[in-house]
């Protein structure tokens, strides 16, 4: 069976204010795989549909499938076979339609969840005759996609029931899996967005994506009509693939570019729009136009003077605030001559030796990322040749692509060590599920089998289970209580109720709820050394208890019985107010004084320990401590020296002190 009619036109006609879009192969991949990962790493059953030109795209993809078919029972391929590919049903339904079907030419990805939901349609353009003979670079990646890309519910609910459709017709035999998903689908296509985080860098890794490759593929083309041109550009190239550091890259273009132009001198430098004075970091130093001096019958003359290392005026320089508001390249051939430039500037071009000075921008999405600069030395003015502007263009754009891919680079790095994180946290919460939730629900189920099973059990047993079983029953809730706290926090969820407030007040109320818990030991001794005269402290009275009785409550767990714990305050001099609560227990390595805040973190490891615990306390006093704008970290000369937890919270200001206090003794008088 062949259908010729387009998913894309389909969608399209059935949804008329939907506009689509232009996508280049690079950027497809890049949003398919984000997609399929969000289906991995979610936990719901959702609908995944994914159309494949080829038999070959989708061999390069059947693993990611594979792993995708364990989450969920409705997973839909459809390709063209090149060898193998067939209708079956095995792991996931494989749909085979022909060659000449309209969905050769399509490229869909279809994922619709109970909590999310995306998709991405889109047909390939055909490339046109006149352009059928440029020379590209990257053929494969540089082909054009038009369609969409959303996490609008209703269209991909539109898009789901359109590729369903198509499937139930090449496949009749799956229209009675089919027909549920299609009822369930039209009755959920509700217009609106997702609650959940696109994830900032697919965004910005499809516009660096769409944006260079169009970029460089008009690059490309023109730089190959010149021989000189195109090793130039090939060189700094190569730099780019060569390596992630931008210095490197940068170093190699200025080499470059000053070598190819023949200029005096060339600077590249970065800089934003805002900048006053820009530090110059890389310079190429030449000859100013050996041909032309000779001609001059001054041979040789060049720019002597290096100005590595020197800063550059921008805001006063006439040129930099002309490329600002045109948003590209500026030359003046003569500079002496030049009436934009004042006295200063003529000055400053003299002392540089500079006769001809053109500046190009490197722009990102009209964003000033840096400058490149060419300085001509010659007697004469230099007359500036359009193939040579065109040049610095490309590798302005070269040098853009570099920047931008030094930053997703470090984006990436910083991407990697959250998902490392995560992976721990992932095995930590395993360990921490498996020993704080088993062993109370253990003791929980003996105690009340005992009391079902032995009636003829004695009045004190018998409360010594009921004891038992309610201690490892709040011990429960304590756990899920420290982590519904923590998620709330992490989530930017709790709304602050900021007030002026005596610290005293929080420590003794801490201090209370510290001695009503159940303790196997003798407390510590605890004193408190506050101030007569503290500032009252801008702070949520209730989460400030929070903190200070979780740090009470991991002091006294730490300390002998025979120890002691102290709580001490004072102004740091500044806007904040520095409070400590120091124990002379086990103490920390100094290597650890900052792992102890990492969520799930135990100090004797998961499955050892002898203090109880989540693992938790730290990570929510740091969220607290941290959401008002304060620090909190650990000091400790290492074992059974003790430790000391300090933070910082904010001081209410003096005439607002002034007002909190008159506020109180209304209320007193009254």
């Amino acid at each position: 069976m062949i259908i010729p009619a387009s998913v894309l036109d389909a969608l399209l006609r059935a949804l008329p204010q939907v506009r689509p879009q232009l996508y280049f192969k690079s950027s497809l991949t890049a949003l398919s795989h984000a997609m399929e990962d969000q289906v991995l790493a979610g936990v719901d059953h959702p609908l995944v549909i994914a159309s494949f030109q080829r038999e070959r795209f989708y061999r390069q993809e059947a693993s990611r499938y594979l792993r995708i078919s364990e989450r969920t029972d409705q997973v839909y391929i459809l390709a063209a076979p090149e060898t193998d590919f067939t209708n079956r049903s095995d792991q996931y339904e494989t749909i085979a339609f022909e060659p000449a079907d309209a969905l050769s030419k399509e490229w869909h990805l279809v994922v619709l969840g109970q909590q999310y939901a995306s998709c991405l349609i889109c047909k390939e353009r055909e490339i046109h005759e006149s352009a059928k003979g440029v020379p590209d670079l990257h053929v494969d990646q540089s082909r054009r996609f038009e369609g969409i890309w959303t996490f609008d519910r209703q269209i991909v609910c539109q898009s789901a029931i359109i590729l369903l459709d198509r499937i139930r017709q090449y496949r009749p035999e799956l229209a009675s899996k089919i027909e549920p998903m299609l009822v369930q689908i039209r009755a959920d296509g509700k217009s609106g967005f997702n609650q959940v985080d696109p994830g900032p860098f697919a965004e910005r890794l499809v516009t660096y994506l769409q944006a260079g490759q169009y970029k460089l593929s008009k690059a490309y083309r023109s730089i190959a009509e010149k021989e000189r041109k195109e090793r130039l550009i090939n060189s700094i190239t190569a730099a780019v693939r060569r390596s992630l550091n931008p210095d490197e890259i940068l170093q190699v273009a200025v080499q470059e570019l000053g070598q190819a132009l023949n200029a005096g001198r060339c600077l590249i430098y970065r800089c934003k729009s805002t900048d006053a004075t820009a530090i110059l970091e890389y310079e190429f130093l030449g000859r100013g136009g050996r041909a032309e001096a000779e001609n001059s019958a001054h041979d040789g003359f060049q720019c002597s003077t290096s100005l590595l290392g020197e800063t550059w005026l921008l805001q006063n320089n006439p040129l930099f605030l002309e490329v600002l508001q045109k948003g590209e390249p500026v030359y003046a051939e003569d500079v002496p001559a030049d009436s934009r430039l004042s006295s200063a500037m003529q000055t400053l071009s003299q002392g540089r030796q500079i006769r001809s000075w053109l500046m190009v921008p490197v722009l990102n999405q009209n964003q000033l990322l840096g400058m490149v600069e060419l300085h001509y030395c010659n007697v004469m003015p230099h007359k500036l040749e359009r193939h040579e502007l065109e040049m610095v263009e490309a590798i302005a754009t070269q040098i853009g692509v570099a920047l931008l891919q030094a930053e997703s680079y470090a984006n990436l790095e910083d991407l990697n060590q959250q998902l490392e994180a995560l992976d721990r946290t992932r095995s930590n919460l395993i360990a921490i599920t498996g020993h704080e939730l088993r062993t109370p629900l253990s003791t929980i189920q003996v105690c009340l089998e005992s009391l079902a099973t032995e009636p003829d059990m004695s009045p004190d047993l018998r409360q010594v289970m009921l004891n038992s079983a309610l201690t490892d029953a709040d011990r429960m809730r304590k756990l899920i209580q420290d982590f519904l706290t923590l998620s709330r926090l992490e989530s930017g969820r709790v709304e602050w109720r900021l007030e002026p407030l005596p610290l005293e007040e929080c420590v003794d109320l801490a201090m209370s709820s510290l001695q009503a818990r159940r303790y196997d030991n003798p407390l510590p001794k605890i004193t408190t050394q506050l101030p007569s005269e503290l500032p009252l402290v801008q702070v949520d009275g209730e989460w400030l208890v929070e903190v200070i009785s979780k740090l009470l409550d991991n002091a006294v767990k730490f300390t002998e019985s025979d120890g002691s714990v102290t709580i001490l305050a004072q102004s740091n001099g500044g806007r904040m107010l520095e409070v400590t609560v120091a124990d002379t227990g086990r103490g920390i390595e100094r290597t650890r004084l900052e792992t102890v805040f990492d969520r799930f973190y135990q100090e004797e490891g998961a499955l050892r320990r002898t203090t109880g615990g989540t693992g938790l306390g730290l990570a929510i006093c740091r969220q607290i401590i941290t959401g008002w704008g304060g620090k909190i970290w650990a000091e400790s000369d290492g074992k059974d020296r003790g430790t000391a937890f300090h933070f910082t919270i904010p001081i209410v200001p003096m005439g607002e002190e002034r007002r909190s206090n008159v506020r109180g003794r209304s209320k007193k008088s009254r």
